[in-house]
């Protein structure tokens, strides 16, 4: 089981300055850079407050500069909102800059508000042929001129300059649906997977498509799953400390409910959460609910519920640190999760569990670029 830090910089008012969230982000990494984390990621949103990224690109590029081991994440890069060429070149220079430590995922997008900003109002389902035609024409750009006749970009022969340094950057597809998870098992991409409010059984449900997919193929290299969860760890001595972080979770999930409702204009990009009587009736958004389902709890109780995921084929677990608490209190609990979860999975060397990266040879050549979706 490898560790990695989801993060981003997450603004609910105007009393903390964007410099001071961008600080005690690089904070946060630095902890999970020596707690042996193998991966910080941070994903791209547009326009609002509550999840400020308008590009992974330039903070990793900082956090490249600021590290030595810690790998670096574009978790997710929002398909339509990219042209193939754009993507690729950009991909690439940070590998260069970072001297080989990209990971690169890619989704197909979720709030309509941000497609009616960025995609002349492009339905968000149909994100998902954009993800399909970018990531093989991607791949083609990293290994040379290659000109694109698809359905939504068009380009006559190109290349991706510069070249990326890893032999084959790990690719990672958000999946949620079975079709998604058989296209990345077919095209040989690892596969990112997110219950959000859900228990665990979700988790199964998840890991049981990718199963699928792979008896589907089974010629198809196994591809590596990741877990995103909410996480906060507390000291056993403080039995009730669990509530502070399951009510910031409430709120951080009405939030979205908000944003993806896409039916109140945001001021200055603020949004409020969706009223709590909305959710009557809905179980899992009460915090007793999310206490089981977020990855909330002591040391020993995180640690128990891992090992199921381990159990159940994750090979990756994404302690997602957005909530919406105070920095103080994120990096209390991080911490806590480095003292004592991480040495339960094998040390707090990231090298214990090799990264998918770390398993090939520079001789290994990528699954064929020609592949279509």
């Amino acid at each position: 089981m490898r560790f990695s830090l989801f993060v981003h910089m997450e603004r609910w008012d105007d009393q903390l300055s964007h410099r001071q969230l961008f600080e005690d982000l690089v904070d946060l990494v630095h902890v999970a850079e020596d707690g042996g984390f193998s991966t910080v990621w941070i994903g791209e949103h547009h326009a609002m407050e509550y999840t400020v990224s308008p590009s992974p690109m330039p903070l990793l590029a900082y956090l490249a500069a600021q590290t030595t081991t810690i790998r670096l994440g574009a978790g997710t890069l929002i398909a339509p909102f990219w042209n193939p060429i754009r993507a690729a070149g950009e991909s690439a220079l940070l590998d260069v800059i970072s001297g080989g430590r990209l990971e690169l995922g890619i989704a197909r997008g979720a709030y309509q508000f941000e497609f009616d900003r960025l995609a002349g109002g492009l339905p968000a389902a149909a994100g998902g042929q954009h993800l399909r035609e970018i990531l093989p024409a991607m791949r083609a750009l990293w290994q040379g001129d290659y000109a694109h006749d698809g359905e939504i970009w068009q380009f006559p022969t190109s290349t991706s300059v510069p070249k990326p340094v890893q032999a084959e950057i790990p690719i990672w597809v958000a999946a949620r649906s079975p079709e998604s998870h058989e296209f990345a098992v077919e095209n040989g991409f690892n596969i990112m997977v997110t219950p959000l409010m859900k228990d665990d059984r979700e988790v199964a449900d998840l890991t049981g498509k990718t199963q699928d997919a792979m008896a589907k193929f089974p010629d198809a290299r196994k591809p590596e799953i990741l877990c995103l969860r909410h996480t906060y760890v507390h000291d056993a001595e403080e039995p009730d400390a669990w509530r502070p972080a399951a009510d910031a979770i409430n709120r951080y999930y009405r939030t979205f409910d908000a944003w993806a409702g896409n039916r109140t204009t945001p001021v200055n990009g603020f949004l409020e959460p969706s009223p709590e009587e909305k959710f009557a009736g809905r179980p899992e958004f009460e915090p007793e609910s999310l206490h089981r389902s977020a990855m909330i709890g002591t040391p020993e109780e995180v640690i128990e519920r891992i090992k199921h995921y381990e159990d159940l084929g994750v090979d990756e677990f994404a302690y997602w640190i957005d909530n919406g608490m105070t920095h103080a209190e994120k990096k209390k609990s991080l911490e806590l999760f480095v003292q004592h979860v991480v040495p339960a999975f094998g040390g707090t060397d990231a090298s214990t569990a090799p990264h998918p990266a770390d398993r090939r040879t520079p001789s290994e050549s990528p699954v064929d670029s020609t592949v279509t979706a």
